[in-house]
């Protein structure tokens, strides 16, 4: 199934997109018709995520119902609704950073002069990975899968606008994709994890890198490098597992104005899905509705045209521009950079605010 969460007149519901993506079943409006009474699964994602199996065959009898039936109101164009979040507020946001490539191109950007970043490149190529500079200067990150906390109150949906903060210049996109966990567990065996994916979807986690980079020498953060309004997009749907057999051959893409600008693909994953689950169920139960991202998607390979983000590439979005997540099997995610509602700029004027404390005291 393809679900959504979307907004009509005001009121928000969940549905399922059908006829090839151009339709939206209602689930609630086809289930009271179907049986006379509404369905508890069907008042929110998060209800549904909660509700497990017994959800998903509730979904697949209303839609088969609406499809075939066609009661009055149960199906729309897609033109006639809104999309959110696929889960507008999600439990938690876990952001990984689990693409090899991703991590050893950022290293070797910012953590070596170009020529050695070149030379380190060439060793890779003929010697492999453990034998470059960037595999030594790495090695925690192969020893668990790493993340930190997202602001799940700045979530928007496929098609939103996307406030750029008036304190960067430096304004980033993330070709990612996640997963909602469907189950409540602790401890959870990574044998086991799979059975525990809800859903998938795509991940759009900008940046202001510029504010990032400020931030993260005091060996804390990200903080308003990544948390701003509008700052999280995902959608444009939740797709349940069974439509997914294998989420690590997936290719992914990422367009600005139409121009695809990197390419990524699920195989570059050096953690899985079932080992974040795994790692982070330690000592802590997981809830549904808790998102895990996987950070910005590479493909395995070296090379200076195999770039997922704008930082990698020194090319950041302006605003107008139309920047587009593509991924094999879940979708395409939009959304549309716009100028922040407020240009205070506190936040830009910080580091200078705090050496003239400094020099008056």
């Amino acid at each position: 199934m393809r679900l959504i969460t979307f907004t009509r007149d005001g009121a928000e519901e969940i549905g399922a997109l059908v006829g090839a993506d151009s339709k939206v079943a209602r689930l609630q409006s086809a289930e009271e018709a179907r049986v006379g009474q509404p369905q508890p699964y069907f008042s929110s994602m998060l209800a549904f995520l909660q509700g497990g199996a017994a959800a998903r065959d509730a979904a697949h009898s209303a839609i088969e119902f609406a499809i075939a039936q066609r009661p009055e109101g149960a199906v729309l164009d897609r033109s006639e609704v809104q999309f959110l979040s696929p889960v507008p507020r999600p439990e938690s946001i876990r952001d990984f950073m689990v693409f090899e490539q991703h991590i050893t191109n950022c290293i070797r950007k910012f953590e070596m002069p170009p020529w050695l970043a070149a030379l380190d490149e060439r060793i890779d190529g003929a010697f492999g990975r453990k034998a470059t500079l960037a595999y030594r200067r790495n090695r925690a990150w192969y020893q668990r899968p790493v993340y930190y906390k997202g602001n799940r109150f700045s979530l928007v949906g496929d098609g939103a606008n996307i406030f750029m903060p008036a304190y960067t210049k430096k304004f980033d996109w993330e070709l990612e994709f996640g997963i909602f966990i469907g189950k409540r567990g602790r401890d959870i065996p990574e044998e086991k994890a799979r059975e525990y994916i809800g859903g998938f979807t795509i991940f759009n986690d900008f940046s202001a890198r510029d504010m990032q980079g400020r931030e993260m020498p005091s060996r804390l953060g990200p903080a308003k490098g990544k948390d701003f309004d509008t700052g999280n997009a995902m959608g444009p749907v939740l797709v349940t597992p069974d439509e997914i057999p294998d989420p690590y051959n997936l290719t992914m893409k990422a367009r600005i104005n139409g121009e695809e600008v990197s390419r990524g693909h699920s195989r570059g994953m050096y953690w899985t899905f079932e080992q974040m689950i795994a790692y982070a169920s330690q000592s802590e139960t997981l809830y549904p509705g808790e998102f895990f991202g996987s950070g910005t998607a590479t493909v395995p390979e070296s090379g200076k045209n195999l770039r997922c983000c704008g930082l990698e590439m020194d090319r950041f979005l302006k605003v107008g521009d139309k920047i587009e997540l593509e991924v094999e099997r879940i979708g395409t995610l939009t959304n549309h950079i716009v100028a922040p509602e407020s240009y205070h700029i506190w936040l830009g004027d910080l580091d200078h605010e705090i050496k003239s404390a400094h020099s008056t005291s």
